[in-house]
């Protein structure tokens, strides 16, 4: 059985991500419930070398997303959906260094997509842009 595959642009930039269902299952039928999604993706400056897209407006309303195999300290190309509770729901997207958090502190979010080693130039690229420049539109969508 092959692993479902998800498209993330960033702007202009296009990369191939996989869904992480061996490690969060709940949470990525969760996120495959709000595909496709469009939003924007701002710098997390609380949380170091990366970027956050607030998915307020796509949630189901009162609803919190429990932690499997919940991080704060996801790895370069790794994108956490965080489920709600001390913060608003939302996607980390992850280029760099990162501690995941928030302006009341620490936040754990949940594995759901993982772009490859091969693209993370380019991702880190479209991070330091958005540092810089200001948000990036996002689309994220289902492939297979």
């Amino acid at each position: 059985m092959s692993v479902p595959s998800v498209r993330v642009a960033i702007g202009e930039e296009r990369f191939l991500a996989r869904l992480q269902q061996h490690l969060a299952p709940q949470s990525c039928a969760r996120l495959l419930d709000l595909l496709p999604y469009r939003g924007e993706l701002i710098h997390a400056r609380w949380s170091g070398d990366s970027c956050w897209s607030p998915l307020g407006a796509v949630w189901p309303a009162a609803s919190i997303l429990e932690p499997e195999n919940a991080t704060s300290e996801p790895a370069p190309g790794e994108i956490l959906l965080f489920g709600g509770g001390t913060s608003e729901p939302e996607l980390l997207i992850t280029y760099g260094l990162c501690r995941f958090a928030c302006k009341v502190g620490p936040l754990t979010g949940n594995p759901v997509l993982k772009i490859g080693d091969e693209d993370l130039a380019r991702l880190a690229e479209c991070g330091r842009n958005i540092l810089w420049k200001g948000a990036a539109p996002l689309h994220v969508e289902r492939l297979t």
